[in-house]
Formats: structure tokens, sequence, C-alpha cells
């Protein structure tokens, strides 16, 4: 069993930034592929970037890409979401999630998820 812990949310203005992580509990970390969803009132939850265990260029949602960059640190278990430039439409509950498949990063079937840290963009 593998837990998942969001952390760096917050209440900021549009044009800041924050800095998302994700804390996993297990040793065997750097064979999984994490990847940050987000979900706003009303909305599904949908994929905002994922890095694969294999390495290799990252993956990111239109709406963020160029403005939002994941990285890992495998000998922390963390995984960081980088967001600069926010908007009021980024506002939403993130929550990261783990796999151990390094296909279809998008698509909403993780084998663990964390409970979210919520992220409020005001304007």
């Amino acid at each position: 069993q593998v837990q998942l812990v969001e952390s760096g949310g917050g209440l900021v203005q549009a044009g800041d930034s924050l800095r998302l992580s994700c804390a996993a509990s297990t040793r065997t970390f750097p064979g999984y592929t994490v990847s940050w969803f987000r979900q706003a009132p009303g909305k599904e939850r949908d994929f905002v970037s994922g890095i694969s265990w294999r390495g290799g260029d990252p993956y990111y949602a239109d709406s963020v890409n160029g403005r939002f960059t994941i990285s890992r640190d495998n000998a922390k278990n963390t995984v960081y979401l980088q967001m600069n430039s926010l908007k009021v439409e980024d506002t939403a509950i993130y929550y990261c999630a783990a796999k151990l498949s390094a296909s279809n990063l998008h698509l909403p079937k993780y084998d663990y998820w964390g409970q979210g840290t919520q992220v409020t963009v005001s304007s």
C-alpha cells in the first residue's frame, strides 16, 4: 500500500506562484509513475501533469503547458508541481496519483491517490 500526501496549496492572487508537493510512503517510489490531477467544483477530475518512472519528458495538459513544471526527487520520495502565472481558472483541489504503468498518464486510472490540496486563485 502506498500513501500519498499532498501539501503546498493555498489562497493566492492571479499571477502568483505555488509549489505543490506529493510525498510517498514507499521506498519503491522511483518505480512509480506519478501525475497531478485537479477537480474544480461541479467538474470532472482532469489531468494536469505527469512524470513516468522511465524518465524522459513529462506530460502537461494544454491549459498549463508553459506555466507548470513537474519534477521528482526520488531520494525524498517526492514529486513537485511548480505552478507559475496562476489564473483564476486554476482554482481546484489538486490530487497526486501513482501507478506502476508508464502508459496513458492522462487517464485517471491510478492505483493510489492522495487526499488532495486546495488551490484557490483570486482575481
